[in-house]
């Protein structure tokens, strides 16, 4: 590890991925999951890191730990209802980054057994970058629609008090060599960029929330006492409601009935079912490279598909390795001391 002092003075150090891996099964063993489940939601983190996600990255592991649903109970995550097509599972309030990879890994076994699965999860919470399960499942040679839907964090339009979540969606298409994933927050920005903001006391950018009174604030702290705003106006705000609603579906209200909760459906199909799987992958290819051939605005030196940037960043960082904050290092080490 090499600490670096940048200009500016701020301090931060660059990790090898191999470090930040063990550091983070080590919290995550301290936080009392079992070696097996550290390892697990350390990859998880740790790709986030790599692929440029600070926010969903090691910084996690601080809220994990603070997190008072840490310190409660858990239970095996358990299929309570199932067909041979479908999956209601009850996360056992483990941490997302456990429970929803356990339920990629269902959805897979399903859609290869059927061709299709559907899989909601509740009881569980923080399922970190939705990303990271799609392009499981993609890799697998499905096609994935996530949703996931959360506690209030976010205001409806024309609100001041906070009533349904971040509420990302993500696709995932099997391509070769890599799938095309797309994830997205329905918010105008993410609730793990706003408690990094506060951690680091830096400013959030200008239209993004409001503070308890309902008024614009830039004030990380402040927006985490208020709330977050949808992006994309009422655009935004009615694919929010929707996602929260899906998450019912899923089992959202089931441990503590409350509508406004945690709750993760994945939508799985074989795309053999409708296209030949091959000739699927050379469409997707296809339209991939006419969509990079358009001509390019002025200054404009390329075209990018999402997901591109991320893997070039985990290629890159997973030989480089990553910089990161030296306070953030810091509470890590302290919480794996």
């Amino acid at each position: 590890m090499i600490a670096l002092t940048e200009p500016g003075g701020a301090n931060e150090i660059v990790v090898s991925a191999d470090d930040a891996l063990a550091l983070s099964e080590r919290v995550m063993r301290r936080a009392g999951y079992s070696e097996d489940e550290s390892r697990i939601i350390a990859a998880n983190l740790l790709d986030a890191e790599l692929c440029g996600y600070p926010a969903l990255g090691l910084a996690r592991l601080i809220t994990i730990a603070e997190d008072p649903r840490t310190r409660q109970p858990r239970n095996p995550v358990s299929v309570v209802h199932g067909t041979p097509v479908s999956a209601l599972i009850d996360g056992g309030n483990y941490v997302g980054l456990y429970a929803l990879h356990r339920a990629a890994e269902i959805a897979i076994e399903k859609a290869r057994a059927s061709r299709f699965a559907l899989v909601g999860v509740h009881n569980s919470y923080l399922s970190g970058r939705n990303a990271r399960y799609v392009e499981m499942i993609a890799r697998a040679g499905f096609v994935c629609i996530h949703t996931a839907c959360s506690e209030p964090y976010v205001v409806p339009l024309g609100g001041k008090v906070s009533a349904f979540g971040t509420n990302p969606i993500a696709f995932g298409l099997p391509g070769d060599p890599d799938p095309l994933i797309f994830d997205m927050g329905t918010s105008a920005i993410t609730h793990s960029e706003v408690v990094l903001a506060s951690r680091l006391s830096e400013p959030l950018p200008e239209g993004v929330a409001v503070d308890a009174q309902g008024l614009p604030t830039r004030d990380a702290a402040a927006a985490l006492a208020g709330g977050i705003l949808p992006f994309g106006g009422h655009k935004g705000y009615g694919l929010s409601l929707m996602i929260q609603a899906l998450g019912l579906a899923a089992g959202a209200a089931l441990p503590r009935g409350r509508v406004q909760d945690f709750g993760f459906l994945f939508v799985v199909f074989d795309p053999g079912l409708l296209v030949p799987p091959e000739q699927f992958k050379q469409l997707l290819a296809e339209l991939i490279r006419q969509v990079k051939s358009t001509p390019r605005q002025p200054g404009v030196e390329e075209i990018r598909i999402p997901s591109q940037r991320a893997f070039q960043e985990r290629r890159r960082r997973c030989l480089e390795g990553m910089v990161l904050e030296r306070r953030l290092y810091d509470s890590i080490i302290a919480l794996a001391a």
